[in-house]
């Protein structure tokens, strides 16, 4: 067993990697082979939908995390039911006639990786010290966005030069493989004795806590916003003709150089976040990737420009996602840290989600030139409130507690 609050920070991109194998399978091995088998885009797409909402209800069983077993238990029931899922996926006849239990094991599957992510929030909060938190969340973000990496990109090339059995087993051996890490992890229980009455009045403290505190308010409210969101990533591939990009060309850098230079962002900007603070981590990652944006919108729309910016915007997100990461362990402090995190990650997913709507809407309304000064201009304007907001708090703070 290892002390408390020293746990290697890195250990976090193994144990993190599974649940980004699982969502890379379900969301681009899957579609593929379902196509290829004959689905029709509209049903692939609506099947990876399913799957995809799955993370923005996790928040209902992170107190089941928090008040029942150990984290170190449920992150083995998440994993090996997400490896188990993801090898059944592989194996289900894909016809149309099999679509209701394909339906069901997708939900399944990635329920069970958002149960592989939920332990991992309780474990950087109570085992990890305050200085490494930030590189902490950094190599959480490039495990998740790393396996998507494998669980898509491999897959898929398993799947076109072997079988999709194959591929299904080489992902799930993976993933169990990961399991190793947990050697090195202490596990975390925050309730041992305490009454179920007792345990449920703990976890709403811990929640309230949130939403009245002043600085955990502030990030709950900060998550919800679009600084760093990255919403172009999940358009670039539909205004690719704008920059005469060829299709390799899109499913190379939008694809596997994507997710590689994202996790390479994420591991860099947890390690600043350590150096130079969590704040001033997100907030200048939200500017860089706001000018990123800004600087496309006015540069010459050539394949090599797109290239370029589309990986750069990659590092500038992966840099905002570990501050995010740090700035949410930041809010949630320990206590019910399994709860706390898997709501704030659920209401991190909010933006994602209205600002591609909205991208793509400026897009069509007013050209992609203002579709990218949107997305930029959006975040630099939600990052000038929040620091009036931040240096008001901070200098409130500073009265009272001279």
């Amino acid at each position: 067993m290892h002390s408390r609050e020293s746990i290697r920070p890195f250990l976090f991109f193994f144990l993190d990697l599974p649940s980004g194998i699982s969502s890379g399978f379900a969301s681009i091995t899957l579609p593929f082979v379902l196509t290829q088998a004959g689905f029709s885009v509209a049903a692939a797409s609506a099947i990876v939908a399913l799957g995809v909402s799955a993370n923005l209800w996790r928040f209902l069983w992170g107190p089941v995390a928090d008040l029942t077993l150990t984290a170190r238990r449920w992150y083995l029931i998440g994993l090996i039911t997400t490896a188990a899922t993801l090898f059944l996926l592989s194996v289900i006849p894909l016809r149309t006639s099999s679509s209701g239990l394909i339906y069901a094991v997708v939900f399944i599957s990635q329920v069970a990786s958002t149960l592989v992510m939920l332990p991992l929030g309780g474990m950087m909060a109570h085992t990890v010290a305050e200085e490494a938190k930030g590189r902490a969340a950094g190599w959480y973000q490039a495990g998740n966005l790393g396996g998507n990496g494998i669980g898509g990109g491999a897959g898929v090339w398993l799947a076109a030069h072997y079988s999709k059995e194959i591929a299904g087993a080489a992902l799930a051996i993976s993933m169990l493989a990961c399991a190793v890490a947990l050697l090195f992890v202490a596990d975390v229980r925050i309730v041992t004795t305490e009454t179920l009455r007792q345990r449920m009045l703990l976890l709403w403290r811990d929640l309230v806590a949130i939403v009245t505190a002043a600085i955990p308010l502030l990030v709950t409210i900060l998550v919800c916003s679009p600084i760093g969101a990255g919403a172009m990533n999940n358009v670039w591939a539909a205004v690719a003709p704008d920059w005469h990009a060829s299709a390799d060309m899109v499913a190379l850098v939008t694809g596997v150089l994507n997710g590689v230079v994202a996790a390479v962002g994420c591991v860099v900007g947890g390690w600043i976040a350590d150096r130079v603070g969590f704040w001033w981590t997100y907030f200048t990652s939200g500017i860089a990737i706001a000018a990123v944006a800004i600087i496309m919108a006015i540069a010459a729309r050539t394949p090599a420009s797109f290239s370029v910016g589309v990986l750069f915007y990659a590092f500038t997100n992966g840099v905002a996602y570990a501050a995010f990461s740090a700035l949410v362990l930041l809010a949630i402090g320990k206590g019910a840290a399994s709860t706390k995190y898997a709501a704030l990650c659920s209401l991190g997913n909010l933006p994602v989600v209205y600002m591609t709507a909205l991208d793509g809407w400026v897009h069509d309304r007013y050209g992609t030139a203002w579709m990218l000064h949107f997305d930029g201009l959006a975040g630099v304007v939600c990052i000038a409130f929040a620091m009036l907001a931040l240096h008001r708090i901070l200098r409130r703070q500073a009265t009272l507690i001279p």
